[in-house]
């Protein structure tokens, strides 16, 4: 009997491995589905055809258009939260403008593109705007908790949190800029404009 549960028991993994690595795929598919032609032209069909699956199987993993794209947001989350923290695995190893430069990058990439999408998405899709929200709001504060970290800013002195959270908008302004047209050259220019500003502002007593 024990190797028979031992034989089950190896089928079933392997079985649970490919329908994990089925999720994922469908997952990343519907972010760069959305990343390429935002919520109208991001049908289950389209994903599970980028992915390599069949509808139905899409469809076993996500019955609903919504809860594909639902979890595509908790996806997308998780993503931006884990590139935040592999930015400086070991702190804030460059100076101010490096740092800047790192952050302003998280917001010119895909995942913010496809979160944009996503936004837009939500802000006429009733079933998604909650889940969009609540994990917008959790990003957003992680993004400010880790750049506070990154900058060694002192929060405790009046005005810093702000000017932080200035450079938040700024770099999600410069996203938003980029999805029309690569504003690669600005952008830089911007970015050390920003860095000296921010190593005033955040030196003072």
């Amino acid at each position: 009997m024990g190797g028979v549960n031992t034989a089950d028991r190896a089928e079933r993994v392997p079985k649970q491995d490919r329908s994990r690595a089925t999720r994922q795929r469908l997952l990343e598919a519907a972010v760069a589905c959305l990343a390429e032609h935002g919520w109208a032209g991001s049908t289950v069909s389209v994903v599970a055809e980028r992915a390599g699956v069949s509808r139905g199987a899409a469809q076993h993993h996500f019955p609903t258009r919504e809860d594909l794209f639902t979890a595509a947001v908790e996806y997308v989350a998780e993503e931006r939260s884990t590139a935040l923290r592999a930015l400086f695995p070991q702190g804030a190893a460059g100076d101010r403008h490096t740092v800047v430069a790192a952050l302003v990058d998280l917001y010119t990439g895909p995942l913010f593109r496809a979160a944009l999408h996503l936004w837009v998405a939500a802000s006429n899709e009733d079933q998604l705007r909650p889940r969009v929200t609540e994990l917008e709001s959790r990003v957003g504060r992680e993004t400010h908790r880790i750049a506070v970290d990154l900058l060694g800013a002192d929060e405790t002195v009046p005005g810093v949190r702000e000017t932080v959270q200035g450079l938040l908008d700024m770099a999600r302004g410069l996203g938003l800029a980029n999805l029309l047209t690569d504003d690669a050259s600005r952008r830089e220019r911007v970015v050390a404009q920003w860095a000296g500003l921010l190593e005033e502002a955040l030196r003072r007593p």
